[in-house]
């Protein structure tokens, strides 16, 4: 494919700091039409919220999503690629571990944007877009 990361990734997405509150996550994904915001402190990236957080975490045990932070239920187990990477990269990293969606940061942790399972399939070859789509949804 030798497509450059930089040039299919969603440029300077919206980000959460860690003590806002889980209904402003929520609302910048109602904002962004996504399922996911990055969590950031000083532009650095610290985790990713997810819908799924949300609903497991927060709804799911009963809290109260006005006074939870965003710092306990952030998912910061992240796979991460730098903007330099090409698309093969990208395709391996989100089979191998089974994700929609890799953050793209910089070497000094800096988070420039997000490429999507969306943004593969725009940029991507057919193929290869249908096996990882595949391996990413067993």
């Amino acid at each position: 494919m030798g497509q450059n990361i930089r040039d299919i990734m969603t440029a300077n997405p919206s980000t959460i700091g860690p003590d806002q509150s889980v209904v402003e996550a929520a609302k910048i994904m109602k904002q962004e039409d996504a399922g996911v915001v990055p969590v950031t402190e000083n532009g650095r990236l610290t985790g990713m919220v997810t819908d799924r957080d949300i609903a497991i975490r927060v709804v799911a045990e009963g809290k109260d999503p006005q006074s939870t932070a965003v710092r306990e239920v952030v998912s910061n187990n992240l796979v991460t690629i730098d903007p330099q990477q090409d698309l093969d990269e990208a395709l391996r990293l989100m089979a191998q571990h089974q994700v929609r969606r890799l953050p793209v940061v910089e070497e000094d942790g800096r988070l420039v944007g997000i490429v999507a399972q969306a943004d593969v399939a725009l940029g991507g070859d057919d193929t290869k877009t249908g096996q990882v789509v595949q391996e990413i949804s067993q």
